[in-house]
């Protein structure tokens, strides 16, 4: 053995080995810790079934600072939101809620959505984002391309819904987001670009989440000119619930 050598009397691959064991249990800690910073605590059901918080803990607060200004904090103080507009369907843990009401606004299945935030995304000069092309004279439909402005839009009935007057665009991506359609009673509501097919014969746009009729349903909007994070969240739930409601045969089984 030479003299200042360690790895004659020291197994190096198996220190090594134990240094990795040591990372990687303390790896998978803080990740499961992290993972609790949305979404806990859980809702106990009242018999003791539901631990509220587990092992690792729920870590200390962590604050972020926005882009545009003001902070959060996660985990946050808050009481668990609870579903009230549906009871479940059975008696075990997590059994299945059926909605109470108009299962599209009920927030719950394909009908949910998250409480976000109820301000506009914003633009990195910090303007609004999303915007009805009415205030954005500097944006266009290219010629090329099919305008679906005053195409009359069509339900997943076949019959129609209204019609297109405007068009949300989104600044930053330079895309379609939505499509603003003028109901048969006079109401506007926003589509999702995603959820429409224009065609161009007949010059229609075709929907097939949700029925002529559900149409002055969807929710609206609190100013005219821009949408908020919530909003965008409580309009796509409403077109995604009615994949599962907007008809009775749509929740039935295919067999």
């Amino acid at each position: 053995m030479h003299d200042g050598g360690i790895t004659g009397y020291i197994d190096v691959a198996q220190v090594i080995l134990y240094v990795f064991w040591i990372f990687f249990a303390g790896l998978i800690y803080y990740l499961r810790q992290e993972d609790k910073r949305e979404g806990y605590p859980l809702v106990p059901d009242g018999l003791g079934r539901v631990r509220s918080e587990g092992f690792p803990p729920i870590p200390a607060p962590k604050t972020f600072l926005l882009a545009h200004g003001g902070s959060v904090q996660a985990p946050r103080a808050e009481t668990p939101c609870v579903p009230t507009n549906g009871t479940p369907s059975a008696s075990f843990i997590g059994a299945p809620l059926d909605p109470v009401g108009n299962p599209m606004l009920s927030g719950i299945g394909p009908a949910s959505y998250a409480n976000r935030a109820d301000t506009p995304d914003l633009t990195f000069e910090g303007e609004i984002k999303i915007v009805p092309m009415r205030v954005a004279p500097e944006l266009w439909i290219n010629k090329t391309d099919p305008d679906p402005r005053g195409v009359q839009v069509i339900g997943a009935d076949r019959l129609p819904a209204g019609k297109v007057t405007d068009i949300w665009v989104d600044k930053s991506e330079m895309i379609i987001r939505y499509l603003e359609v003028e109901t048969n009673s006079g109401t506007h509501v926003l589509l999702p670009m995603p959820l429409a097919r224009v065609t161009t014969v007949p010059k229609q746009v075709l929907v097939h989440s949700i029925l002529s009729m559900q149409f002055d349903d969807v929710p609206k909007t609190a100013q005219p000119n821009q949408i908020t994070f919530l909003e965008e969240d409580k309009i796509s739930a409403y077109y995604g619930g009615g994949t599962l409601w907007a008809t009775a045969q749509r929740s039935e089984p295919l067999l």
